[in-house]
């Protein structure tokens, strides 16, 4: 597991279409794997219907024994904000889920303010994911303002910073390996440790770059490549 996450809440943010929900999901999974005696389950608080990508992993979450919390209306033609009913009690300090929370721009962030005490009461990690690639945070210094944006709608504190630069099946190795200056620097803005740098493996399978903590992801949302 190249994440092992200090708390038992964690959050995945970031700017819609960077990726967060196939690092929240491929996170949760990888921890099943390493801790399969541990309660562990994805969450899902986007609350703009087309973004809820989360739910597309629910069967795969499922036979990995990962719990899906999903909002009713997720992947159908209601188009109606709402947050799954279970989500609470994810909340509580007296749980014992380790929960992945998939957060979706300021407006799932605001969603997720509503929970903002009980969040902290228990303790949390909130990754930021960045992406060379995505148009409005393709520059260090906008993806440190959409943090700090992301950060005031949840009332919550970004505590790490995860780069998953990718152009989908376009994606190389080069491509990678040409964000890491990019992924540095938004750390360095945020103020925050660069934790790890994801990839797709069945793109790129073999990928190294000295120095670097790398998460081999797969694709386990809606299929795009």
């Amino acid at each position: 597991m190249i994440y092992e996450p200090k708390n038992r809440i964690v959050i995945v943010c970031g700017h819609y279409g960077c990726g967060k929900t196939n690092v929240a999901v491929n996170l949760a999974l990888g921890y099943k794997r390493s801790h399969p005696q541990l309660r562990t389950a994805l969450a899902d608080v986007d609350t703009v219907n087309p973004y809820f990508r989360a739910a597309d992993a629910a069967d795969c979450l499922l036979e990995a024994g990962v719990i899906p919390v999903i909002p009713e209306f997720a992947n159908s033609n209601v188009d109606i904000p709402s947050l799954p009913a279970e989500l609470y009690s994810l909340f509580r300090t007296d749980s014992e889920v380790t929960a992945f929370i998939d957060v979706g721009g300021d407006d799932g962030a605001v969603a997720l303010g509503m929970y903002a005490d009980d969040i902290t009461a228990c303790g949390y990690d909130m990754l930021y994911v960045v992406s060379r690639y995505r148009p409005m945070i393709e520059f260090p210094e906008a993806a440190a303002d959409l943090m700090g944006i992301i950060e005031e709608a949840s009332h919550l504190k970004c505590t790490g910073i995860v780069n998953n630069s990718s152009i989908g099946a376009e994606t190389t190795a080069e491509d990678i390996t040409a964000s890491i200056a990019y992924a540095e620097e938004c750390a360095r803005q945020c103020r925050l440790p660069l934790l790890f740098t994801s990839y797709y493996e069945k793109l790129i399978p073999d990928l190294s770059i000295p120095g670097q903590k790398l998460f081999p992801m797969k694709n386990v949302t809606r299929q795009m490549f």
